[in-house]
């Protein structure tokens, strides 16, 4: 019995560990491994994005105009793939060494660094324009915009390889804790348009009452969110969730996916721009399409008469000389932007209304247009103020 016993005992303790047995790169410490899965999905969403957007990418590459938006646009619409598939096989590739990686870990901070600054290009760009070209706009989001291009340049001086064994990937890590204000530079930009995004929008509801689910529709704040919380996110992981030691990649664990869905999320809102991009687009209730207490400008053209160029925001009237006429709302017409009721890709944003008004003359002659054109909308703040 007992030797039996000391039998089993022998054979028990002579089973090998499962670690001992599995190579590097199959035995990976649980944050590291997470971390490859959460790289996994990370690339899965930039392959799902090129390929979602290839159809509008094309339609807006055809457009005859070249303005900043379009540049960018298509820049980060190439960069971004790229980059992140040089990482992944850096990061994947099981005969990648260490000693390689120490040449080439720098790589990641040094693209992401201007990967970020030309989404954040992007939101001055926009949100310059939504404030139509006010100075202090341009000068507060430049500021922040030049701040975090100086910082992300500082700060990729300060990273370094993770000290992984031969075969787990090539990561790079931060040296220190401080490095963690190469992303609270960017954070704070999108967090500046962000807020700012959302008080421009809340403050047209004063002239055109929306639902918020239509305004945040209107207006692109989901994608302006989606940006702000997948940095916030990032930001836990860079300040709060502590590393185990220096082999433990836990703060870098989101950074891939944050540059990748920052990226997504800035090319959804060039493609959200009603009308041109020339200048960084139009707002959605701006100079022209809002209502004013001064009262409507009619315009009445026959047949016989030459038309007449109609500003903006009109709202045309069809009658035949009958009892029914039909009133046709052109909304969303902007002064001083070739606005078609388009967005920048030729996809249409919204409809006129049409429906039927009472004919006060009934002129069997030929066909009436009326069109009523609204008031500025400075004219209509000063006057309610």
């Amino acid at each position: 019995m007992s030797d039996n016993s000391t039998s089993s005992n022998s054979t028990d303790s002579g089973t090998p560990d499962l670690s001992d047995i599995l190579p590097p790169y199959l035995n990976l410490p649980a944050h590291l491994s997470a971390h490859k899965y959460f790289f996994v999905c990370t690339l899965t969403v930039a392959a799902w994005d090129t390929l979602v957007l290839s159809p509008r990418t094309w339609r807006l590459l055809r457009t005859k105009e070249w303005p900043p938006l379009k540049i960018l646009f298509h820049f980060l619409r190439l960069f971004m793939p790229v980059e992140f598939t040089i990482v992944g096989v850096a990061f994947f590739d099981t005969k990648w060494s260490q000693a390689q990686c120490s040449h080439f870990f720098l790589f990641e901070p040094i693209c992401t660094a201007i990967l970020l600054a030309a989404c954040s290009l992007v939101h001055v760009i926009r949100i310059n324009a939504i404030y139509q070209q006010k100075r202090p706009v341009l000068l507060g989001m430049g500021g922040l915009l030049a701040l975090q291009v100086v910082i992300t340049a500082i700060c990729c001086g300060f990273y370094r390889s993770t000290p992984l064994l031969e075969g787990q990937g090539c990561i790079a890590e931060p040296k220190s804790n401080w490095v963690g204000i190469y992303w609270l530079s960017a954070t704070l930009t999108y967090t500046a348009s962000f807020v700012m995004a959302v008080h421009r929008s809340l403050e047209s509801l004063k002239v055109k009452k929306l639902s918020y689910w239509k305004l945040m529709l209107r207006d692109g704040l989901n994608l302006y969110g989606a940006i702000w919380v997948v940095n916030m996110v990032n930001m836990l992981f860079w300040f709060i969730i502590k590393p185990t030691g220096p082999e433990d990649p836990v703060r870098t664990i989101v950074t891939s996916m944050a540059a990748v869905l920052t990226a997504s999320m800035t090319m959804r809102i060039i493609l959200a721009v009603r009308g041109s991009l020339a200048a960084g687009g139009s707002f959605a209730v701006s100079s022209g399409s809002h209502p004013s207490r001064s009262g409507n400008t009619t315009h009445v053209i026959t047949a016989s008469r030459n038309a007449q160029v109609a500003p903006a925001n009109p709202v045309l009237s069809l009658g035949a000389g009958h009892d029914q006429a039909y009133a046709v709302g052109l909304q969303g017409a902007d002064k001083g932007a070739d606005w078609d009721g388009k967005s920048s890709v030729g996809g249409r944003d919204q409809k006129g209304d049409i429906f039927p008004i009472e004919s006060p003359v009934a002129d069997p002659t030929g066909v009436h247009v009326t069109v009523e054109s609204e008031t500025d909308f400075e004219r209509f703040q000063k006057e309610k103020n």
